[in-house]
């Protein structure tokens, strides 16, 4: 059977003082599952009224929809109680007390009616005589689809050699419809609940794929109130020490006499009274694995590390008056702001965070939220009802038993399309395994107003692929809050970026960018694109590497400039300047280019000639200093002039050819270059270039910064070599 639970009040290491609960809108004592056992073999209720043994479920269900339609519920626990009727749990218990727990801890969060009528089911199929058709036939088609789901997912073997398929198989039956995952959820959360007897191996293999698959899937789905339970329990049996010890500090501070929460909480209060603010602020104690977290940041803890304060208003625009009461009234601590209502984060969570100081030094953090926040925040995916409700045609299901069209969170549909686009399902698993290991979110904001939300430690190469997809392979570099910013370069929660993208249709992917991807969208393309594109072999790294260098598309040319390598002239004639020095050479410095109508000055060097220098020169501060006189010089009527550029371009396939060609169409003729090894995908060129006419310079350095992957152009900077 699926569940292989046993009683909860049997010994074992979840024994001892149950984790904090999130606060809920009514308050109720444990269900006695062998009560609900009892009264589910005393056989089905009639027809006009609902079986005891679902009070609990339909008192909570009525708590969220009053309005509800309680039918399908009896008709469904019926059935279920019917089908599995002489099973029973390890426990003794008989075994409908499991899908009842499961109904219940949904009911709990908000589920709507047909996802309560599918968790009543959702072990008939697997476990009992029971046939999807006669779920379909009884219930429609919407349940049917769910308990298919749910029973496709009791089927996944866990085990290392089947887990990548079987778990991609299993996405994809989630990916149709959330409420799969929600009752799966349910169903795990209820059984490391009554794991007591289970051998201790077995207990610690089920915590850890509850640990890396199961709780990070609750926190992308943004089921905080089962997300938050499942770690206690894990926590409780793979660190039972550690858990131990924790608990020992919740009992002590629940001990003391002073309650700084309590204190801070009043004073909040009587703030938000004054200022005509309707609110309500409750303390909301950490779960056991925050406590344990908050202790190994910060060491001995004082009593406002316990818990948070958590305060509900009516509307968004009252939380962000809240924020002001408390900041204007209270000590904030500013670096402990976060607006997440402003941009929510991935998994639909909405919050203002903050904390203020008391004046013993206590902080205490401070949650400030709706009430449909709340809602949302606790229950997540479960809290938005029914996402094919009222509309026949998103009801519809293909004739292959998939949705058409599903809703489902931008997270889910991401990734359902890494499992489409993963070479195979090994590639899929580890880069979802990493995924998953991601517990942190940033967000970055694009130019145009829009948002992209990144896992912490992201790069520009992930920002690319969640803008672009697979035609980020064109992007040729990125501009973080306004500068020019490599694609390796790691994102920050709140930066700006801004892509610059090839225009070059041929363009490839780096294969270095594979060491900067964190995200599996940006792993799996550049992967893709790899396989499809195998590495070159050390010969023709070899050829490509000349054929880059000299500025050629091909193998290097025996016109090449020696070996793409040339370096400039130390110096050279000009006939264009004038010295007042009769029967003087003149020559135009090396080291900084000068052109009309750069501001000139002139020194005589051996031999009588007569070096010219642009005037910012710093040769020229040099040899002033050691005494050496200036000569002057001017320009002479002659226009023609050779000068230095240097160009800083991102790497990316026929840049030179572009550039070069662009340069030609400038009437200008290459006398020099030199193209430096590329480095972190930025490549530097240094070109000496003859123009019949120096006012075409700023044309032809125009046209340069137009070439797709071009950032810069600028003249060469003055050097100090020697005159």
């Amino acid at each position: 059977m699926s569940a292989e639970a046993t009683n909860s009040a049997m010994p074992g290491p979840v024994a001892g003082p149950v984790p904090p609960a999130v606060p809920r809108r009514k308050a109720r004592a444990r269900l006695d599952l062998r009560r609900l056992g009892r009264a589910a073999l005393l056989g089905p209720a009639s027809r006009d009224r609902l079986p005891d043994a679902i009070g609990h479920v339909v008192d909570a269900h009525r708590a969220h929809h009053a309005d509800a339609d309680l039918e399908p519920l009896r008709r469904a626990y019926v059935l279920a109680e019917s089908s599995h009727r002489g099973q029973m749990r390890k426990s003794g218990e008989p075994y409908i007390t499991h899908p009842l727990a499961v109904t219940l801890i949904l009911a709990e969060l908000g589920a709507e009616t047909t996802t309560l009528t599918a968790s009543l089911l959702h072990d008939t199929v697997e476990d009992t005589e029971v046939t999807l058709d006669q779920v379909g036939e009884e219930f429609g088609a919407e349940v049917r689809f769910l308990v298919d789901g749910v029973t496709k997912l009791e089927k996944v073997d866990y085990g290392a050699a089947a887990e990548p398929e079987t778990f991609r198989k299993m996405l994809v039956a989630t990916g149709n419809d959330v409420r799969v995952m929600s009752i799966k959820l349910a169903d795990r959360l209820h059984n490391m609940r009554t794991l007591g007897v289970m051998r201790p191996e077995k207990q610690a293999r089920i915590a850890k794929v509850t640990r890396d698959v199961l709780i990070p899937l609750a926190e992308r789905l943004g089921v905080q109130a089962l997300k938050t339970e499942l770690e206690d329990l894990v926590f409780a049996i793979l660190h039972p020490e550690e858990y131990e010890h924790t608990r020992e500090l919740i009992v002590e501070n629940a001990s003391r006499d002073d309650d700084p929460l309590a204190e801070m909480a009043e004073q909040m209060r009587g703030v938000l009274r004054e200022a005509d603010i309707q609110a309500e602020v409750l303390i909301r104690p950490r779960h056991f694995v925050s406590v344990h977290r908050v202790s190994r940041k910060r060491g001995r803890l004082r009593g406002a590390d316990f818990g948070r304060l958590l305060v509900l208003v009516n509307e968004d625009a009252d939380c962000y008056g809240v924020l002001g009461e408390l900041h204007t009234c209270m000590t904030p601590v500013v670096s402990e702001f976060k607006d997440f209502i402003a941009v929510p984060k991935f998994n639909l969570y909405q919050s203002l965070h903050t904390a203020v100081a008391r004046e013993d030094g206590q902080v205490t953090e401070v949650l400030i939220r709706t009430h449909q926040m709340h809602k949302v925040a606790e229950a997540g995916v479960v809290a938005l009802g029914n996402p094919y409700a009222s509309s026949a045609e998103e009801q519809a299901v293909a004739g292959d038993g998939e949705r058409a069209d599903p809703t489902r969170p931008g997270w889910l549909s991401r990734l359902l399309d890494w499992q489409e686009a993963a070479p195979d399902p090994d590639t899929f698993w580890s880069t979802l395994r990493e995924d998953l290991a991601q517990d942190r979110e940033i967000t970055v904001f694009r130019p145009d107003g829009g948002t992209l939300g990144l896992p912490e430690g992201a790069t520009c190469v992930d920002a690319a692929y969640a803008q672009y997809g697979e035609d980020a392979h064109a992007c040729i570099g990125a501009r973080v809050n306004g500068r020019l910013a490599t694609l390796s370069t790691v994102l920050r929660d709140g930066d700006t970026v801004q892509l610059l993208m090839g225009q070059d249709p041929a363009s490839e992917p780096s294969r270095e960018w594979l060491e900067h991807a964190h995200t599996p969208a940006a792993r799996i393309a550049i992967q893709r694109w790899l396989a499809a594109h195998p590495a070159p072999s050390a010969a023709q790294a070899r050829e490509a590497d000349v054929a880059f260098r000299s500025g050629a598309d091909g193998p290097a040319s025996p016109a090449a400039a020696v070996e793409g390598a040339l370096v400039p002239p130390a110096g050279r004639s000009a006939a264009n300047v004038l010295v007042d020095r009769p029967g003087a050479s003149v020559r135009l410095a090396g080291c900084c280019t000068p052109v009309p109508p750069d501001d000139v000055t002139g020194f005589s060097v051996r031999g009588g000639v007569v070096t010219v220098h642009r005037v910012e020169c710093a040769a020229v501060a040099r040899m002033k200093g050691a005494g050496r006189a200036e000569i002057d010089v001017r320009w002479g009527e002659s226009a023609e002039c050779r000068v230095t550029l240097v160009a800083e371009s991102f790497v990316r396939p026929h840049l030179l050819a572009d550039l070069t060609e662009a340069m030609a169409q400038e009437g200008a003729e290459i006398v020099s270059a030199t193209v430096e090894p590329p480095s972190q995908q930025r490549v530097r060129h240094t070109y000496t270039v003859q123009l019949p006419d120096a006012t075409l310079l700023p044309g032809l350095m125009r046209a340069m910064r137009n070439v797709g992957g071009v950032y810069d152009v600028s003249r060469a900077q003055p050097q100090t070599q020697g005159a």
